[in-house]
């Protein structure tokens, strides 16, 4: 990665695995327009770099994000406002859409857009000191940025209503208990548990994994007939694959796969 982000602070923690840090740490990590389009411009890129695995996490250790900044929206008009929520929506849908899977490393707040932007990565490790809510309809809005789909896809649909609807804040052990957190860790280890986690997934053949994310993410969404068509569809092109050649070999000679992603 070799651009530089305004709000963003990208670093290699391993080979193939990238950490992504939103860095406005005075703010608690608010995302404002810059950091939309930061997001945007290097989840253009993931496709061009070796990347295999992603850790989305914040700066310092008070907040994953607190959400929209505020302030830069204190008196913005609805034109502008709008604007920006297009630019956000873009941010959210290409998260989404990352071919590579993305950890969510919550040190903290996520609050608002910040905990929708967890809800948007492919699984979340908190922070035993993490705090989530979607606080939306408390600033005369509602979220915007997948909360209200993502949310119920991880806890429930009545919980999920109850949460969004009284903007109450929970802890990282409720959000374990339902389902939204696969693990918490204490404070100190929580990046590097999400970077052996990463790791682990980078060192198995890429093209698997991202056939895997995609027939996953696209099966969700239809009956199970389909969903199994879709699953199909997605296994014979690894059948293709050098990888795949490349994966049984390395079983029958007893060592490690140096996997290309072809």
């Amino acid at each position: 990665m070799t651009l530089e982000y305004e709000t963003l602070t990208i670093s290699r923690r391993a080979r193939f695995v990238v950490q992504v840090e939103f860095n406005r740490p005075a703010v608690m990590n608010a995302i404002n327009t810059q950091t939309g389009r930061d997001m945007v411009t290097f989840l253009q890129r993931v496709k061009e770099e070796d990347v295999r695995a992603i850790i989305l996490t914040g700066t310092g250790a008070k907040a994953f994000s607190a959400g929209g900044d505020l302030k830069e929206r204190n008196g913005m008009s609805n034109a502008a406002w709008l604007a920006q929520h297009a630019l956000f929506e873009e941010m959210t849908v290409r998260l989404l859409e990352c071919p590579v899977p993305v950890i969510a490393a919550v040190n903290g707040v996520a609050f608002g857009g910040g905990c929708e932007l967890a809800l948007a990565c492919d699984f979340i490790y908190a922070a035993a000191s993490a705090r989530f809510a979607l606080t939306e309809t408390r600033l005369g809005i509602m979220p915007g940025g997948g909360g209200t789909q993502n949310l119920p896809r991880a806890v429930g649909m009545r919980r999920a209503k109850e949460l969004i609807f009284s903007a109450t804040p929970f802890s990282a052990e409720q959000a374990e208990r339902w389902g939204m957190v696969n693990r918490v860790f204490p404070d100190e280890t929580l990046l590097a548990e999400a970077i052996a986690a990463a790791t682990r997934i980078a060192a198995n053949a890429p093209l698997s994994v991202m056939q895997a994310k995609k027939s996953i993410n696209a099966g969700a969404g239809t009956d199970l007939r389909t969903a199994l068509l879709i699953e199909i569809e997605a296994y014979k092109r690894l059948v293709l694959s050098e990888d795949r050649h490349e994966g049984v070999r390395a079983f029958n000679e007893k060592r490690p796969a140096d996997f290309k992603g072809v």
